[in-house]
């Protein structure tokens, strides 16, 4: 199939990409993405946000695409609001590496991202949530264990997001995947797993390649989508490690950074 569009598929994160800091999408991005569909791409949201966090927004948008959630873990089909693949945090293994991880550091604040379309967001005392999303307290440790979870949130007291990541890396890396997706938001994931990973399969759902595709990010958890997509292009807000791998730099998420981008390779 020919197009007129340069590539078949778009990927765009959501928090600090797509979405303003007010959770909502400018008229002109949301232009300019209609324009490129409209020329034969395809649009993927790829997020860190497990579905149950990731719904509403998608919902909003009359978004009916496919949906990579969970930071790769599950691909939901926002159209029909069925998850078509989820995988789960091997518990026991979590178990050992948050051990190792507090032995180095201290005690950490936890939250963690239940399985399935409805999974809680179970948050422990002294974890900060970011922004009003909905959550459930907890503070017997044992309820964290007892269902089926896509990842663990840390926080520590004293070290910063980038400090929690790379201690947390130096401790436990070969138990888990260790993702710094925002502002306080370290994240202990399944072993292997990235946005990549859930982008790659969505995208053969699709028939689409890492060849066909432009992504937009603004995070360290979006390097492995950039490295597996043909063009990586990070906000201006973006961090470091994310300008440090990226092909260009856009315009902030406030800015309509990804307009900006989508409106030059338009026809």
């Amino acid at each position: 199939m020919s197009t007129a569009f340069p590539y078949r598929l778009i990927a765009t994160d959501l928090d600090g990409t797509l979405l303003r800091s007010d959770e909502s999408v400018s008229a002109r991005t949301r232009d300019a993405l209609a324009a490129a569909t409209a020329a034969g791409a395809a649009h993927i949201v790829v997020t860190g946000r497990a579905v149950p966090w990731t719904r509403h927004i998608l919902d909003d948008l009359g978004y009916r695409g496919l949906a990579v959630c969970g930071q790769g873990a599950q691909v939901y089909d926002a159209g029909e609001h069925r998850l078509l693949t989820s995988v789960t945090l091997d518990r026991q293994l979590a178990a050992v590496a948050l051990a190792k991880i507090e032995a180095e550091v201290g005690p950490l604040f936890l939250a963690a991202s239940r399985d399935g379309l409805d999974g809680d967001v179970l948050v422990g005392p002294g974890y900060a949530v970011t922004g009003h999303l909905p959550s459930t307290p907890f503070t017997d440790p044992a309820d964290l264990w007892s269902a089926p979870l896509n990842k663990l949130y840390i926080q520590h007291p004293e070290l910063s997001d980038d400090e929690l990541a790379e201690a947390s890396r130096q401790a436990a890396g070969g138990f888990v995947e260790v993702a710094m997706a925002g502002e306080g938001i370290v994240e202990l994931l399944p072993l292997g797993l990235s946005k990549a990973t859930g982008l790659s399969l969505a995208a053969r759902r699709l028939g689409l390649k890492a060849a066909d595709t432009i992504a937009f990010g603004d995070m360290p958890n979006d390097i492995p989508m950039f490295a597996w997509s043909a063009h990586g292009v990070a906000m201006a807000n973006a961090h470091q490690e994310l300008h440090a791998v990226a092909d260009e730099v856009t315009a902030s998420n406030e800015e309509d950074g990804i307009a900006v981008v989508l409106e030059r390779l338009l026809p």
